[in-house]
């Protein structure tokens, strides 16, 4: 019996179906459904993470150090397994699978101790959303590099959901739409105070100050995006009315602005903190001010992504479904105006930060290596599809600061907003 076909038999036993993908072992024998995803285990020692650690991590464990491979393109095939695999529960061994599993991998010659895991995971402690711990988890995954970042987002420098239309139809027109709906929803003109939470690497900030006139004092806890954005600004020649500072948002100095932009940066506040913090835009607001929160959602089910999600990529992230977060908003003295559902137009934009890694891959080997590659392909691959396939969504959530008597100035209608949009 080859390892393929003996490797077939334990998983099949394990799910109690027919296999939904084709296996290769190390040896080159193959077994299972022929024109099914094909993964590849190039040695014993794939196998071994995934007895050590069954599950989505030990998975990730063994793509990430190359143990484990997929033939051909990643996404289709992690959707058609997801698909065969639907309504089954997670597939993880129970007490009566151990005897059979071990003594499968026995004769496999798979036993032996714990792989050490792939580099790559946010080694980070302290309390949960604590200043210093959130400044660790930002600084994991924001200051890996930002020719890395170049390379992936392109001439925007947007790691967040563009906005597609047939008249934005580039990654960076889509982003540049972005901006621009973002702006008009704000109502920014000339001289509008805006502050931005989370700038990344300032574009949006660049934007509004050369396209709207605003003055933008633009916040983030990234070293590398402050430094970035900083250099953009001058660069940009927008110096006089664009300041970066490098701060947690509980730091920003008090003050009204006419505007507030906060950009999928809610996702890090944390469920027991995110009620103080809409509090905290509300202060930051004039009366009449309004509010741009663009941010991701998800069910109860792994708010924070998962376990990748958490130990690759942010720990301690939080999402929640969209109504929640708008409750959260009205609850701090905030009106909700309007909710915009951006959810394709984000697996279009994963869809082409991933073209742009695939293209540039030798020089993203070149900056941070292969292992971090390959997680790169698995968080562009997986990501992809929960947007794709409705597991995440994220929404521009508008909302005003009410004035005195609940005056909003709020437009009668949104078109304003969609001028030059088909």
């Amino acid at each position: 019996m080859t390892p393929a076909t003996r490797l077939a038999g334990l998983l099949t036993d394990l799910l109690q179906r027919p296999l939904p993908f084709r296996l290769k072992a190390w040896d080159g024998s193959t077994a299972g459904p022929t024109g099914a995803p094909t993964v590849v285990l190039r040695n014993r020692r794939a196998l071994r993470r995934l007895l050590w650690q069954p599950g989505e991590l030990g998975l990730a464990d063994a793509y990430i150090s190359g143990d484990l491979d997929i033939e051909g393109d990643l996404a289709p095939a992690l959707s058609q397994v997801r698909r065969a695999l639907a309504g089954h529960g997670p597939v993880r061994p129970g007490l009566r699978d151990w005897p059979g599993l071990l003594a499968g991998a026995a004769r496999l010659g798979a036993l032996g101790p714990r792989p050490q895991p792939p580099g790559g995971r946010a080694q980070v402690g302290g309390t949960p959303h604590s200043r210093a711990r959130d400044r660790a988890v930002i600084s994991h995954h924001y200051d890996l590099s930002n020719e890395f970042y170049a390379l992936l987002l392109g001439p925007a420098m947007a790691y967040s959901c563009a906005y597609w239309t047939p008249k934005s139809d580039t990654l960076q027109t889509a982003q540049e739409a972005k901006f621009d709906l973002i702006c008009r929803k704000l109502a920014l003109t000339p001289g509008s105070r805006l502050l931005d939470v989370g700038c990344g690497w300032g574009a949006l900030a660049v934007h509004a100050a050369r396209h709207f006139g605003a003055q933008v004092t633009a916040v983030t806890l990234s070293t590398r995006q402050h430094a970035f954005a900083t250099a953009a600004v001058e660069a940009a020649g927008v110096g006089d009315r664009v300041t970066v500072l490098l701060r947690d948002y509980r730091e920003i100095p008090d003050g009204q602005y006419d505007a507030v932009s906060c950009v999928e940066m809610g996702e890090h506040v944390g469920d027991q903190q995110y009620p103080a913090f809409a509090r905290r835009l509300h202060d930051l607001l004039a009366p009449q001010g309004r509010l741009l929160v663009q941010q991701m959602s998800r069910g109860t089910v792994a708010p924070g992504g998962g376990a990748f999600i958490e130990t690759y990529i942010a720990p301690n992230m939080h999402m929640r479904p969209v109504g929640e977060t708008v409750a959260l908003l009205e609850r701090a003295g905030l009106e909700v105006r309007n909710v915009e559902a951006l959810r394709e137009h984000y697996a279009r934009t994963i869809d082409a930060w991933h073209d742009n890694l695939r293209e540039h891959r030798s020089e993203f080997t070149s900056l941070v290596g292969e292992p971090t590659v390959r997680l790169w392909e698995l968080y562009m691959a997986g990501s992809s599809l929960a947007f794709a396939e409705r597991r995440m969504g994220v929404d521009q959530i508008l909302a005003v600061r009410p004035g005195p008597g609940g005056a909003s100035c709020a437009p009668a209608t949104p078109a304003d907003w969609y001028q030059g949009q088909p």
